[in-house]
C-alpha cells in the first residue's frame, strides 16, 4: 500500500530534525542500509530500519520540486535547496545508482558565523573593503568554501553600503538587505547559467559579485573582466593551494592568450584563501587556511609566469597576513587540536609535513614553525 504525502513527509521531517539537534553536517539515504550522517567527519548510521528502494522513491519525493524529478529522469541527478522551516537551509544532490535513487543533503546553518568563529585571517576584512579586484576562496567540495564566502558578504552587508549580487548554484545561505542591497540569482531558477548571469549582472550596477563557481572559461574571463573594472568580484574554485589556483587559471585559457590573462590576473587579483576542513579533537570540525596577499612583487611573478615561487613568497610574507596551508596544518597538529593522521591527509606536501612533525616531536622545530611570537604580534 503506498504512502500518504503526509506520512512520507513526516519520515524524512523526523529526519531532518536529528540533523538539526545533532548539528550533523550531511545526511546520506540509499538504498540497502539505514540513513547515514557525517559527524565531525565521520558516517555514522542511524539507528533504525534499512532503506528499500520504496522508501528512498518516497522520502525523495518528499522534498523534491517537480521541476527537479523531471530533471533527475533525464540526467540521472538533480541539485536543489530547500528550507526546513526556520531551523535550517540544505543543498540536496539526488541521484540514481543501480538504477535505484539516492540522496545527499548538506546543511546550511542559518546564521552567519564571524571571521573570528571560523578562524579566518584577519587581513581578509581590508581586503574585501578594496573598492574592486578578484577574491578566490578555493579547496575541495565540502572544505567550508560556501560558509567562508556568505561570512565575508555577510560582513560587507553590515559595514558598507553596497549593490551585492550573488549568482549560486543552488543559493545556500539567504542574506537579508541589511547596510547593502543583496540579490541573488540562482542558476537554473533565475538565470540559465554562469556565463550569461555574469554578463547580465554587469548591468545591474553591482559593487560586488559572487561568482558560485568559476568552471569554464568564459566565465573566469568575464570574471577578471568584472574585477578590472571596478567590482569586488568573489569566486571559488576547486583547487588545493593558492599557487596551484593562479596556474589552474591560466591554463584554462589557450596558449595564446595566456600571456595576455597573465598580466590582467595580476593587476586584478587581490588574494587567494585556500582551505581544508579536518576532524577537530575530541569532537567538531576545524579549518586551516592558506593565504595569499597579492603584493607588487606577487603580482610581478604571476605576470612574468613565475608561480612557482608564490610559495616561498608566502612564507616570506608573514607581516602581510600571508600563510601556507601547511604552516596552518603544522599549528593545528601542534595546539593539539588535530590528529596527526588528519593534518597530514589535508597536507599539499605531506612527505615534509610528516618530516616536520617527526623533528617537532624530538624538540626539532623548523624556522617557519616556531617563530609564533612573531605571528602573534601581527593583526
Amino acid at each position: 500500500m503506498a504512502e500518504a504525502p503526509e506520512e512520507r513527509r513526516l519520515q524524512i521531517d523526523k529526519l531532518l530534525e536529528t540533523v538539526v539537534r545533532e548539528k550533523v553536517s550531511d545526511l546520506h539515504i540509499t538504498t540497502g542500509q539505514p540513513p547515514v550522517v557525517r559527524v565531525g567527519g565521520h558516517m555514522v548510521r542511524l539507528e533504525t530500519k534499512s532503506l528499500e528502494a520504496a522508501d528512498t522513491v518516497s522520502l525523495m519525493k518528499s522534498i523534491t520540486p517537480e521541476r527537479n524529478q523531471a530533471e533527475l529522469q533525464e540526467m540521472g541527478g538533480t541539485d536543489f535547496g530547500f528550507a526546513f522551516g526556520d531551523k535550517a537551509r540544505f543543498r540536496v544532490a539526488v541521484f540514481k545508482q543501480r538504477g535505484q535513487i539516492g540522496l545527499v543533503l548538506r546543511r546550511i546553518p542559518n546564521e552567519f558565523l564571524t571571521f573570528e568563529q571560523l578562524g579566518l585571517p584577519t587581513v581578509i576584512a581590508d581586503l574585501i573593503n578594496r573598492p574592486r579586484g578578484l577574491f578566490l576562496v578555493t579547496g575541495p567540495t565540502g572544505s567550508g568554501k560556501t560558509t567562508s564566502l556568505a561570512s565575508m558578504i555577510n560582513y560587507i552587508n553590515d559595514t558598507a553600503d553596497h549593490h551585492i549580487i550573488t549568482l549560486e548554484d543552488p543559493i545556500e545561505y539567504y542574506h537579508k538587505h541589511k547596510k547593502s542591497t543583496i540579490n541573488q540569482r540562482e542558476i537554473g531558477v533565475d538565470v540559465p547559467n554562469f556565463p550569461e548571469a555574469l554578463k547580465r549582472a554587469l548591468r545591474m550596477d553591482p559593487d560586488v559579485i559572487l561568482v558560485g563557481e568559476m568552471r569554464d572559461l568564459e566565465t573566469i574571463s568575464s570574471a577578471i573582466t568584472a574585477a578590472e573594472t571596478g567590482h569586488v568580484v568573489f569566486g571559488t574554485l576547486h583547487t588545493s593551494s593558492a599557487q596551484g589556483t593562479v596556474d589552474r587559471i591560466i591554463d584554462v585559457f589557450p596558449t595564446n592568450q595566456q600571456e595576455q590573462i597573465r598580466t590582467q590576473l595580476s593587476s586584478s587579483i587581490i588574494a587567494v584563501l585556500s582551505q581544508a576542513l579536518l576532524p577537530r579533537k575530541p569532537k567538531g570540525v576545524v579549518a586551516a587556511y592558506e593565504m595569499l596577499v597579492v603584493t607588487p612583487a606577487i603580482a610581478n611573478l604571476i605576470r612574468e609566469a613565475k608561480s612557482y615561487r608564490i610559495n616561498s613568497s608566502i612564507q616570506t610574507g608573514r607581516k602581510y597576513g600571508m600563510q601556507l596551508l601547511d604552516d596552518a596544518l603544522f599549528d593545528l597538529w601542534r595546539k593539539g587540536l588535530c590528529d596527526e593522521r588528519d593534518v597530514i591527509m589535508k597536507s599539499n606536501n605531506p612527505g615534509e609535513l610528516k618530516m616536520r612533525i617527526n623533528n617537532a616531536k624530538k624538540g626539532v622545530f623548523q624556522e617557519s614553525g616556531d617563530d609564533e611570537d612573531e605571528e602573534d604580534d601581527e593583526g
